[in-house]
């Protein structure tokens, strides 16, 4: 009995000095990040944030940091993944060990989970909303690249490389996989805290811009009822794999350095419009929900508290917020011009669908507005031509940076 007495308070003060010994500054980090995991789990089961996204993230967040909490060998990273290893044999070793290693080394470090996501994405998308109102859309989207044009120099101003601040300006255009592929390009020093940052306030945007609209769209103005168009506009099948045909070559040949993002978004397009029922549903089911489904795990796992704790990450969460925001109000200014060009028959609220992130923006957008009215036709519209403005401006920073 006397023994085991022993062996307990050995043990029990043992995690005392590991404790101790460490930086308080990293264990207050890592209790942090745990209670934010659990948060974020708790959002995403009710519905304020992407659970898709969110709950394994907030998961995988828990786990690395409580992990690592009384580890004997706290490695800068974490016990799951290596994202610094550079060593061939290194690598291999870890391959063999570390089970996310292989999925994040195979399919995350080389953008091909974001390349997974985008075909998901396009066969999920109906162009046809984009195509029946084209200008319309562009105009919104456009001005909903604000934050990613007003982030850049700022970044740039505060001590980022070029780079750096190209991939942390495109967090403005909340569009995930391009972030994930701009990051990798121009950034490869802070490609993980930059995608880490990127997915964890793409996920916030979803419970924070309804208060946006809220401050800057009056009920009367949410009260709009968009008009029907007075010819009804049908776009065939045909119509729309000639437009993604004709948008995937003519970007490509444009911004070659993000053409397998768009070969990615615009062959899901083709796939949808072709009819083949099998492709579709394999990857608007399956490889859709995996691919994100791992995706949100090594991002959780990604969040590792020395990770957080580099001091360039506070400046990227900083900007990274500051991106959003700024782009949700530059939508939304971007719903005030044309609600004032068509004399009040546009609702300002379907603005902030053209801060891309298909398709919660334009879901926010339809929750937003006064009952009984019906916005999302245009919304999904301005959404579909913010993933292409934001795979735009992030292909114009890889060109001339990368």
């Amino acid at each position: 009995m006397d023994t085991l007495l022993a062996d307990t308070l050995d043990f029990f003060q043992g995690i005392a000095t590991l404790v101790y010994a460490e930086d308080l500054s990293i264990t207050a980090m890592r209790l942090f990040l745990i209670f934010l995991g659990g948060l974020l789990i708790y959002l995403g089961r009710k519905g304020v944030l992407e659970a898709l996204l969110m709950m394994p993230m907030g998961l995988g967040m828990m786990a690395v940091n409580a992990g690592v909490f009384f580890g004997i060998d706290r490695k800068p990273t974490n016990l799951f993944i290596d994202p610094l290893v550079a060593q061939t044999d290194d690598l291999v070793s870890i391959l063999q060990v570390d089970w996310l290693q292989p999925i994040y080394t195979l399919s995350f470090s080389n953008g091909l989970i974001a390349c997974l996501v985008f075909m998901g994405i396009g066969v999920l998308l109906d162009v046809g909303f984009m195509m029946a109102r084209p200008f319309q859309s562009m105009f919104v989207a456009l001005f909903a690249e604000l934050g990613t044009v007003a982030v850049y120099p700022l970044a740039v101003w505060l001590g980022l490389t070029e780079g750096e601040s190209a991939a942390v300006a495109t967090i403005g255009g909340a569009d995930g996989p391009m972030v994930l592929f701009a990051s990798l390009l121009l950034a490869p020093a802070l490609f993980v805290p930059i995608t880490v940052v990127a997915y964890l306030y793409l996920g916030l945007t979803y419970g924070g811009y309804p208060y946006l609209i809220r401050i800057m769209v009056p009920k009367k103005l949410r009260a709009i009822q968009p008009p029907p168009p007075k010819k009804p506009v049908v776009i065939t099948s045909g119509q729309k794999i000639v437009f993604a045909v004709v948008m995937c070559t003519l970007l490509c040949l444009l911004f070659p350095v993000a053409s397998p993002l768009f070969f990615s978004l615009f062959l899901g397009i083709i796939i949808r419009e072709s009819g083949l029922e099998h492709l579709s549903q394999l990857l608007g089911t399956t490889i859709l929900y995996g691919a994100t489904l791992f995706l949100g795990i090594l991002l959780g796992v990604l969040t590792e508290a020395n990770t957080i704790m580099n001091p360039q990450v506070l400046t990227l969460l900083l900007l990274g917020i500051l991106a959003l925001l700024i782009s949700g109000i530059g939508g939304l200014l971007g719903g005030y011009a044309l609600y004032v060009l068509t004399r009040g028959r546009f609702n300002p609220v379907i603005g902030i669908a053209g801060v891309s992130c298909v398709p919660t923006c334009a879901k926010v957008a339809q929750k937003s507005v006064a009952p009984g009215v019906i916005v999302l036709p245009e919304a999904l519209g301005v959404s579909i031509s913010g993933v292409i403005t934001s795979a735009i401006f992030a292909g114009v920073f890889v060109t001339l940076l990368r």
